[in-house]
């Protein structure tokens, strides 16, 4: 049997990129006509309720006069003249969408029609053709437990693509995650007004070892430093075989993070121990889902094959009704 020669080889090669960028550029290709479907027929009409008047910029002082909301009265001005004034603020015309995506290996994970990753790019494209319609501008963050990338935010489809594609093609430096990361990231970057989307799957952002509360400590810090200075939006995204994994009994397991118990490992998911490891996921979510509580943060929640589109709809639809009252 002859062997394959170096040119072989190299054709082979070469057949085999070529087949994956076909694959990649249709993927892409899907995710751009499902959202925007998805922002012209749900969202268009609600975006602006939503996000817009949001991003507001100083313009002036002027006296008080009846009927003006106390709540803009400017003290300073105030004391210094002796006569009450207040702030003029004027709608920023063109608003930020910064993208704060977990890039961390555990997105690989997806027992249902496609991964967490691909879900990812399908919420963050959402988000982006939303912004493009209305003229705003989207930039991205991705993180591990670094940040490895960052694309500057600017306006267009073909930039919306182009993130897509930064986001099911980037091939991290690092295997494991730190959200505090890309959000203390985006407090150092962002000056004015961001709405910041932040997607992961918060798995292990708050761990309960005493020894290792300062990372807990440190991504409670770096949500309310975001949540101070730009309108932040949490969400999760996660696949149902890691909230309640089956009792399956002796199973070899591949690490996506190598959270230090090497590659592949075997663990004994008796029924005690699968019972075990459900209570301590649901610890764990709940213990984000009380911090986002307490920081009054709105997000949502969304798994892999169910509806991603549903949740979406229903949380622009319930925040266009809160902006109105």
């Amino acid at each position: 049997m002859a062997r394959p020669t170096a040119d072989s080889r190299a054709e082979q090669a070469r057949e085999e990129a070529k087949a994956r960028t076909a694959q990649l550029l249709r993927e892409i290709r899907r995710i751009e006509i499902q959202t925007s479907r998805l922002v012209n027929q749900h969202l268009a009409g609600s975006y602006q309720s939503v996000f817009k008047g949001q991003g507001v910029a100083f313009s002036e002082v002027r006296q008080y006069t009846p009927g003006d909301d106390v709540r803009t009265i400017d003290w300073n001005v105030t004391a210094r003249t002796g006569e009450p004034h207040v702030k003029l603020f004027a709608e920023e015309r063109e608003l930020t969408v910064m993208l704060v995506v977990d890039m961390s290996a555990s997105l690989d994970l997806g027992s249902r029609d496609f991964d967490k990753r691909s879900l990812v790019a399908r919420l963050a494209a959402t988000f982006a053709f939303s912004a493009i319609r209305n003229n705003d501008r989207v930039g991205l963050i991705g993180f591990t437990d670094e940040v490895e990338v960052f694309v500057p935010p600017r306006s267009g489809r073909k930039h919306v693509l182009a993130v897509v594609q930064q986001l099911l093609t980037h091939e991290t430096r690092r295997r494991g995650t730190r959200a505090a990361a890309g959000l203390e990231y985006l407090a150092r970057l962002a000056r004015g007004h961001t709405v910041a989307i932040l997607i992961s799957d918060f798995v292990d952002v708050l761990p309960d070892e005493p020894a290792r509360q300062d990372e807990a400590h440190a991504f409670e810090h770096a949500l309310k430093v975001v949540r101070r200075r730009h309108d932040l939006i949490p969400i999760r995204v996660e696949d149902p075989v890691e909230l309640e994994l089956p009792a399956l009994g002796l199973v070899a397991f591949e690490d996506l993070e190598l959270l230090g118990l090497g590659g592949e490992h075997f663990i004994d998911l008796s029924p005690r121990r699968a019972a075990r490891y459900r209570k301590q996921v649901a610890a764990e979510r709940e213990r984000v889902d009380a911090l986002l509580r307490k920081l009054r943060l709105d997000g949502m929640s969304i798994r892999c094959g169910d509806d991603w589109q549903k949740p979406l709809v229903h949380f622009f639809a319930r925040r266009a009704r809160r902006m109105r009252r």
